[in-house]
């Protein structure tokens, strides 16, 4: 078993960022949305058409030129997997935006890898091929069905886009996913076994993802006439969460690596946790269990050295659901901070929805933004704080408008189905 001494713990920085996400495409348009509170949110008549209650999602816009900037003719032939197409272009961008070149004819980087998480993959393709398998026709499949649609299909796209030689993988822990891949490229830096690891999630659009969600009632099927006013989270009249689509990427770096290179660097990763609820203690499937949620909170303060005091701001899951009030009692808990000492808290799925597999990364993205620009997002559609959350902390924690204020530390967490959950630290460099 590899054991660490004090001095051959590396120090994990930031140093690449990309986005796909409902409001914005790319670090400059989605950093503006966030800063505005513009909402990504849109009615879809597909989904009025297939008999859905909630008509409404966020779909990032992305057009077939911009497709064509990231993919070849070949690639794209026959291609047909929104999550691995948003997963790639999130990715690239991060890996140029930390000073990296895609060059397919790059020499093989063993020192660099991906873990890149999803949840379910190709969709779409895999009913394009059900159809086709249906209809006797296995030999008009192609050749390209199956890394579409395998789960690991996103981390082997941009494995060979990026000649990436370390370790290669996609995880998939339901909405902690995102979050979970950060903490996983975390350890593999600190303990030396790469130099920088290209981690983030992606989720695929469209009503056969959605589907599942729309049929067990929790997402809203009340502003079909107001798709900007749907997602809710903390809001009293918040009625069920509003699906999402797209994906986050982040290059982690070791700090001796980005200091050699003088790399930009975002921010720190200090530490985090990942925990599971068991399904006990009042944990279910599609519930957390409150102590599982507050040890994983506590262990991710624990591990990254600092005190519940130093956090700045929180981004929490909130999805607009009756669990809300109860991911803040968590929060107080975990933190024992409430009223006017509680840090300030947002959930930018005000504004994109609940990205689902995406989630974890796309909300980091937006967070080490606050802490590299100095600002607070704000939390739209929450002019009317729940009265059970204003008992416990100050509304004014709750931000309605932007604010301009510098972080040191902030903190992201994400709770899935199947009552797992995760928890990650960043720090002002």
């Amino acid at each position: 078993m590899l054991i660490l001494t004090q001095n051959m713990i590396n120090r994990v920085v930031i140093t690449g960022l990309g986005i796909v996400a409902p409001n914005g495409v790319g670090i400059s348009d989605f950093t503006k949305a966030i800063k505005k509170g513009e909402s990504g949110i849109q009615f879809y008549q597909e989904l009025e058409d297939l008999n859905f209650s909630c008509c409404i999602g966020g779909i990032p816009p992305v057009t077939e030129e911009l497709k064509q900037q990231y993919f070849t003719s070949l690639q794209l032939r026959n291609f047909n997997s929104s999550g691995i197409l948003y997963g790639c272009i999130a990715g690239i961008d991060a890996w140029k935006d930390a000073g990296f070149s895609v060059d397919a004819d790059s020499d093989l980087d063993f020192d660099s890898g991906t873990i890149f998480g999803t949840g379910t993959s190709g969709v779409e393709k895999f009913r394009e091929a059900i159809y086709k398998l249906d209809a006797k026709k296995v030999k008009r499949l192609g050749s390209t069905v199956v890394v579409q649609t395998m789960a690991s299909g996103i981390s082997a796209y941009l494995g060979g886009m990026l000649g990436l030689g370390n370790q290669v993988t996609t995880n998939s822990s339901a909405c902690s996913t995102g979050t979970e891949a950060i903490l996983m490229g975390f350890d593999r830096i600190q303990s030396g076994k790469a130099k920088r690891m290209l981690v983030g999630s992606c989720s695929d659009h469209g009503p056969y993802l959605w589907g599942g969600f729309d049929a067990m009632c929790v997402m809203t099927y009340k502003h079909n006439d107001s798709p900007e006013k749907g997602s809710r989270p903390m809001s009293a009249t918040a009625s069920g969460f509003v699906p999402g689509s797209g994906a986050g990427a982040l290059v982690l770096e070791s700090l001796e690596s980005a200091l050699e290179r003088g790399a930009t660097i975002y921010a720190e990763v200090l530490g985090g946790a990942v925990s599971s609820g068991g399904q006990r203690d009042g944990g279910t499937m599609t519930a957390p269990n409150s102590i599982a949620v507050q040890r994983c909170i506590k262990e991710a303060v624990k591990n990254s050295g600092i005190k519940a005091s130093d956090i700045d701001t929180i981004n929490g899951h909130l999805t607009a659901t009756i669990k809300d009030t109860v991911e803040i009692e968590n929060w107080t808990t975990a933190l024992q901070r409430k009223g006017t000492n509680f840090p300030y808290i947002n959930s930018i799925k005000s504004m994109v929805g609940h990205c689902l597999a995406a989630a974890g990364s796309i909300e980091s993205v937006a967070t080490v933004l606050q802490i590299k620009e100095g600002f607070i997002f704000p939390n739209i559609n929450c002019e009317d704080v729940h009265p059970e959350i204003s008992k416990i902390i100050d509304p004014e924690k709750i931000p309605k408008k932007a604010i301009d204020k510098q972080l040191s530390i902030a903190i992201k967490a994400s709770f899935g189905f199947g009552d797992v959950n995760a928890c990650v630290i960043f720090k002002k460099y």
